[in-house]
């Protein structure tokens, strides 16, 4: 999949930024990610994942917005990764209308609450603080489409795999996508939970 295949607003934003083509982690998953497939996708550090979940979010989202309700989740490890991934996102939406907010440990509960209700396309999270959420009915995940872990070896430690394993009992239809950059014992574990058809695509 080369970057002419995508929406046109987003085409012309990877255009500005400089991104001129696909690299070669990109071509592999971008299709893959398109088709709707559940996906393990392992590739070492610096290799375009966090571009190829961006671009892949933006583009399964028509990059537009939509009613109230989140239509991607993205779980990250700290509130550090989460403001990051957030000021990356709003580099690529930038021209058009999708609404992105993160959700971390810090923050007042009840603000976030009322931030999500509001209206978001796409939620950057952590685990804990998301769960929380979910708990107090803070975030309704009927409309979501994207289910995504990102550098997703984090859930190895403390109590994140937990809090994450919740949150697809209460979802009926969604994409599934893990991050990382080596396949650890306890990512394997998601396919016992929701992710028994996943496929992996891995890069050396």
């Amino acid at each position: 999949m080369s970057f002419k295949k995508l929406k046109p607003v987003l085409k012309s934003t990877l255009e500005e930024m400089g991104f001129e083509s696909a690299n070669a982690f990109q071509k592999k998953a971008l299709p893959k990610i398109k088709s709707g497939a559940d996906l393990y996708l392992i590739a070492p550090r610096n290799s375009g994942k966090t571009t190829a979940l961006i671009i892949s979010v933006i583009q399964q989202l028509n990059a537009e917005a939509f009613e109230d309700s989140p239509r991607a989740l993205i779980f990250v490890k700290d509130k550090e990764a989460a403001l990051a991934l957030e000021e990356k996102f709003r580099d690529f939406t930038s021209e058009t209308d999708l609404r992105v907010y993160s959700a971390y440990d810090e923050q007042n509960i009840d603000d976030q609450k009322d931030a999500i209700y509001y209206g978001v396309d796409i939620v950057i999270a952590t685990p804990q603080r998301l769960s929380k959420l979910f708990s107090m009915t803070g975030i309704h995940l009927g409309q979501l489409k994207m289910f995504v872990i990102e550098d997703a070896e984090f859930i190895s430690r403390g109590g994140h795999l937990n809090h994450i394993l919740r949150i697809p009992l209460s979802i009926s239809k969604c994409q599934y996508l893990v991050f990382g950059e080596s396949m650890e014992p306890k990512m394997e574990r998601l396919q016992e939970q929701f992710m028994d058809r996943a496929q992996i695509i891995k890069m050396k």
